[in-house]
């Protein structure tokens, strides 16, 4: 049998889903909470919402709910934040990817094809661009085997150039995200998400802005960002 068949088929919600929550991993109280929290689909993080010493009890902690009744049967898509392939993490993690309940597999600092090809698990990748060497191999990136969505990681991406700002400082950044997609044929690709700020609106301008340059949605770090992000990518006459 080929690869293309033994893959897992990509989750049709996953190509329209606005609203991706992030979930640290060992925080196994909020997963349901997650799933119901009204978002499109749920990332549960193994990589930096996760300290060093505690990423063998998040991935035990994920286990466990994959094989309770709400793991094995969610009702949107979950998704997983592995940690990046030099991390000496990256294995276990795929081990927990190829058991039912996950839909996807989020690969964060991806900066070349063999980062994906990495990914030996079947589910679709979600590779995210948080580098200016993942940036300088975008359509490589894009073009590789069961890729779905790429992902724009713009706190770490500033970092990484030494850029402050982040609207027009990342303009032609984001611009080139998502031509690269269509030009993929991907779906459209999915924003970074934006701080945990106190200032009202911040997040639904940003979401907003993300939209009108094609993005397809955002990543979400809390429940209260789920609504004014969904707005943001809703037909002007439905918001």
């Amino acid at each position: 049998m080929s690869t293309a068949a033994q893959a897992t088929p990509p989750d049709a919600r996953l190509a329209l889903a606005h609203t991706l929550l992030m979930v640290p991993g060992d925080r196994p109280e909020q997963f349901a909470q997650a799933c119901a929290s009204g978002a499109d689909a749920v990332v549960i993080d193994l990589e930096d919402a996760v300290a060093p010493a505690a990423k063998g009890a998040a991935r035990d902690a994920l286990a466990n709910w994959l094989d309770s009744p709400a793991g094995r049967a969610p009702h949107i898509p979950v998704l997983v934040r592995v940690n990046c392939v030099h991390s000496g993490c990256f294995g276990d993690d795929l081990v927990l990817c190829h058991r039912p309940g996950i839909a996807g597999i989020v690969l964060p600092r991806t900066e070349r094809v063999n980062d994906v090809a990495s990914a030996s698990s079947t589910a679709p990748l979600f590779p995210m661009i948080e580098t200016a060497l993942g940036f300088s191999r975008l359509a490589d990136i894009a073009a590789a085997p069961r890729v779905q969505r790429l992902l724009f990681g713009a706190t770490a991406f500033r970092a990484d150039l030494g850029i402050m700002g982040d609207d027009e400082a990342l303009l032609y950044f984001r611009s080139q995200i998502v031509l690269v997609s269509r030009l993929a044929g991907l779906q459209r690709p999915i924003d970074g998400a934006s701080p945990d700020t106190s200032e009202d609106g911040a997040v639904a301008r940003a979401a907003r802005q993300a939209c009108k340059l094609g993005f397809g949605g955002k990543l979400c770090l809390h429940a209260g960002q789920v609504d004014p992000v969904r707005s943001a990518f809703l037909p002007p006459n439905e918001r």
